[in-house]
């Protein structure tokens, strides 16, 4: 993400906006700490969170479909009992 300040924005809003539109996602500082971020408009909700870096996707993981689905003859309070040694 680039950074630039309040003043550049204001200098140069036809290239930032520009640069914006094509892909860009730009952090606008005001005496040093951010004030605004802008992003592409085309970005979804979630990808505008992971452009700003405020989301990671997740790290790839076996699908979920492998998973088996198993019946129990024993009741969930008895399994807790077991574990917690309760039995």
């Amino acid at each position: 993400m680039e950074t630039i300040s309040h003043r550049e924005l204001r200098n140069q809003s036809g290239r930032v906006l520009e640069d914006v539109r094509n892909g860009a996602v730009i952090a606008v500082t005001n005496h040093g700490e951010v004030s605004a971020v802008l992003v592409p408009p085309h970005l979804s909700p979630i990808d505008r969170l992971i452009a700003t870096g405020r989301l990671q996707r997740a790290a790839a993981t076996a699908p979920l479909g492998l998973a088996v689905r198993r019946r129990i003859t024993e009741t969930t309070q008895s399994v807790l009992d077991e574990i917690r040694g309760d039995r």
